[in-house]
């Protein structure tokens, strides 16, 4: 699955993770996510995710509050398998709640 970030009209920004959210792909996923927190609501697409870092996990964390500041929403809508167990795995269950739809 590719990584990008698109704009619907009227719906704010969706972003697409890639199967491997690692420090290789870092600076790529935190210059769209940083992109489109600062344009409108965001939905970032974890459906297809098969590893992430703790690094990209605090990432989300930090694009949720910048969001959140800039009175936009952020959510993880279809977080995978995966995307859930490392988020249970590694404590970020609270941090991300509020964020993690589908």
């Amino acid at each position: 699955m590719a990584l990008g970030a698109v704009m619907a009209e009227g719906l704010g920004n969706a972003v697409t993770l890639p199967a491997i959210v690692d420090l290789d792909v870092l600076d790529t996923v935190r210059d769209l996510l940083l992109d489109a927190v600062e344009s409108g609501p965001v939905v970032a697409d974890g459906s297809a995710v098969e590893r992430i870092s703790t690094n990209a996990l605090l990432m989300l964390v930090s694009a949720a509050e910048t969001a959140r500041r800039n009175s936009f929403s952020f959510t993880v809508d279809g977080a995978s398998e995966p995307m859930r167990a490392a988020i249970a795995r590694l404590g970020f269950g609270e941090h991300l709640a509020s964020i993690i739809k589908g």
